[in-house]
């Protein structure tokens, strides 16, 4: 058996090479400790081993650039750690099992940012993404990388309230302005014939656009401060300068508009429906062949 540490020492298994290794190990010979390893794909890694697998914390290194700095369990990447993708996107937060879960910040390469729950490597659960292009921001519930349920869709001087489903704004929900009033409604999917052209297996795949449907308007209740309240002055017993307030001649909340109007918006060109999501470009998404490590065949 070669000296503990030594570089030039090649680990053998079952006739197969395992890459150099050098760092501690166990009376069994097996990687145990801290150590540095080279690949024979040509990644690396260093950090702690346990019963030569990669357990605790450690960095590995993919030759294509990537590279994760975290916890790991049993060769599996476990617990909180940082993973830096090939496209120069990154994401910081738990991971279970090789996979993205529990809580976690994703950067993406056009400038987005989603900061949220994960469930199985997608958005799944609480959370916020941010737009880069517009400034929008979408808060609340995602489903295996989708919006859905209630959310927020915020806006730079406005936000639409309501559910999502499928990744768009549909059923009962309201917009918000900053000037104080609301306008409630309901969003109603339309779907829109596909091309004639297409073939015959793709002909069922019509896309649905969200079309809103106004209601009416109400003013934006605000609760009393009771402070301002308690010092309200009362009008002397007899003043006649105070008199009862007239209520005023305009309907509360202003006038309703006609059924089918769109809602106000800060983009006439987006009057129909709030601003939705771009569509990720496939470098924004990393696949799995480039995220996950190669099976070391140190496991073996």
């Amino acid at each position: 058996m070669s000296d503990i540490g030594s570089e030039e020492y090649d680990d053998e298994k079952d006739g197969q090479y395992l890459g150099e290794y050098e760092g501690e190990r166990n009376e069994r010979d097996e990687r145990h400790g801290h150590g540095k390893a080279r690949l024979p794909n040509g990644d690396t890694y260093e950090g702690m081993y346990e019963n030569n697998k990669r357990h605790g914390h450690g960095t590995y290194r993919f030759k294509n650039g990537a590279q994760y700095d975290g916890e790991w369990m049993k060769n599996k990447k476990h617990g909180s750690g940082n993973f830096i993708y090939p496209d120069g996107s990154k994401y910081e937060g738990n991971w279970v099992d090789d996979q993205r879960s529990g809580t976690g910040k994703y950067f993406y390469v056009n400038g987005d940012i989603y900061d949220g729950e994960w469930q199985r490597h997608v958005r799944h659960g609480q959370g916020t993404y941010y737009y880069k292009e517009t400034g929008t921001r979408y808060v609340g519930t995602w489903k295996e990388g989708k919006r859905q349920g209630h959310g927020e869709l915020i806006h730079a001087n406005h936000k639409y309230v309501g559910p999502f489903k499928d990744d768009r704004p549909e059923g009962k929900g309201k917009y918000v302005f900053d000037i104080g009033c609301q306008q409630h409604g309901e969003y109603i999917p339309i779907e829109q014939a596909g091309d004639d052209n297409k073939m015959e297996e793709e002909e069922g795949q019509n896309k649905v656009i969200p079309k809103w449907k106004a209601s009416h308007i109400t003013e934006i209740m605000m609760d009393p401060d009771p402070e301002e309240e308690e010092e309200e002055v009362k009008p002397a017993e007899g003043d006649a300068s105070q008199g009862t307030p007239q209520p005023d001649s305009q309907e509360e909340g202003g006038e309703k508009p006609t059924e089918g109007d769109a809602a106000p918006s800060a983009d006439p060109a987006q009057e129909e429906a709030p601003p939705e999501p771009t569509a990720e470009p496939e470098t924004q998404q990393p696949e799995e062949g480039e995220e996950l490590p190669p099976v070391d065949p140190e496991e073996d």
